[in-house]
């Protein structure tokens, strides 16, 4: 495993951010920073790629789910792209792939 690295970039909808690494206990509170210093506008797409991340815990959770709080807040949209396979069986297991949109990747995602 590997510690947590977030990148950024804009996209036509909105920001994506690439999550690479261990979304855990230890690393959750970077997303939460991370998540507190963009600008969402209404009608906007928060994308959380998350192709590179090796490992996430409930507190990986929570910050996913304090992601979409934070772009429902400023009506804004939020999806999840490139779901690690035991990761995508946690968020089915406790429903969170019902509140989550799912992509298969960053393309599908930010289409307007």
């Amino acid at each position: 495993m590997s510690p947590l690295q977030i990148t950024a970039r804009e996209a036509v909808t909105g920001p994506v951010l690439g999550i690479v690494g261990q979304l855990d206990y230890t690393t959750a509170t970077e997303l939460r920073d991370r998540l507190t210093t963009l600008t969402l506008r209404p009608g906007q797409r928060l994308v959380l790629d998350l192709e590179g991340m090796d490992f996430c815990d409930s507190s990986g959770l929570t910050a996913l789910i304090a992601a979409r709080n934070l772009a429902h807040a400023a009506r804004a949209d939020v999806a999840l792209v490139a779901v690690p396979a035991n990761t995508l069986r946690v968020l089915r297991i406790v429903g969170l792939d019902q509140i989550f949109p799912l992509h298969p990747d960053s393309d599908a995602a930010t289409q307007p």
